[in-house]
């Protein structure tokens, strides 16, 4: 499998790698481009689900990105393991200015107001995952359902970041497409020739090899006599 790990890692470990890895996020870059670059498909599928992806981050489903992706890069026809790749667009440094823009822009389309990031709009998502595990208990403690909180936060959050998250999505994801689609050709072509002339040396060596063993093995052929003069005797 291309993302699974030698090793297992303690839950406290792996949490602290998503926020800041070990080798810092330019080398976790260098290492998706790395691994998007060497996937096995054309240039186009591939760009295509660098796009699912990068578009997948633009949307509030922040537990579901990869179903998400993988969906999407299934409706264009584009590779699945690209769209997996391109989810980390989104990561702790680029969720917030996400979120903002998705949120902006949401609100101004349906003609909302737009509360800025602090205290209480932390506190939606708090609440809202408070009404969900309350009515979660609810429904085995034959206590009423209270979906306030949760009704807010679709209202307030939610919807708007759903529907204001299309517009900077696709522009974004339009980019990374262009960018990407050159740069694999380019590598997969780079990696063609390579590959190309690592084989002809090594049959141009085989050739080689076989030549000489066969001057060593081949024996010597025998020079041919010379014929000597008759002597005539004198009379």
């Amino acid at each position: 499998m291309v993302f699974r790990r030698r090793d297992r890692r303690p839950l406290h470990r792996a949490v602290a790698d998503f926020i800041w890895p070990r080798g810092g996020w330019k080398r976790a870059f260098l290492y998706v481009k790395h691994r998007v670059r060497r996937l096995p498909d054309s240039p186009e599928r591939i760009a295509r689900g660098v796009w699912a992806g990068v578009f997948t981050t633009f949307t509030p489903f922040y537990a579901m990105h990869f179903i998400v992706a993988a969906l999407i890069a299934r409706l264009m026809n584009g590779n699945i393991l690209a769209a997996l790749s391109g989810t980390f667009f989104g990561n702790p440094l680029t969720y917030v200015p996400i979120g903002v823009a998705a949120l902006q822009t949401g609100h101004w389309m349906l003609g909302t107001d737009y509360e800025e990031v602090d205290k209480s709009l932390v506190g939606k998502f708090f609440d809202a995952g408070k009404d969900l595990k309350d009515n979660l208990f609810a429904l085995f403690h034959d206590r009423p359902a209270d979906w306030n909180g949760l009704n807010l936060f679709y209202d307030e959050v939610f919807f708007p970041y759903l529907v204001g998250g299309v517009i900077p999505g696709v522009i974004t994801a339009t980019i990374c497409y262009m960018i990407s689609l050159p740069v694999i050709r380019a590598y997969q072509q780079h990696r063609r020739s390579r590959i190309k002339a690592k084989f002809e040396a090594i049959k141009k060596r085989a050739e080689m090899e076989a030549a000489g063993m066969t001057a060593v093995v081949e024996p010597a052929k025998p020079k041919p006599k010379m014929a000597l003069p008759r002597v005539r005797k004198a009379k």
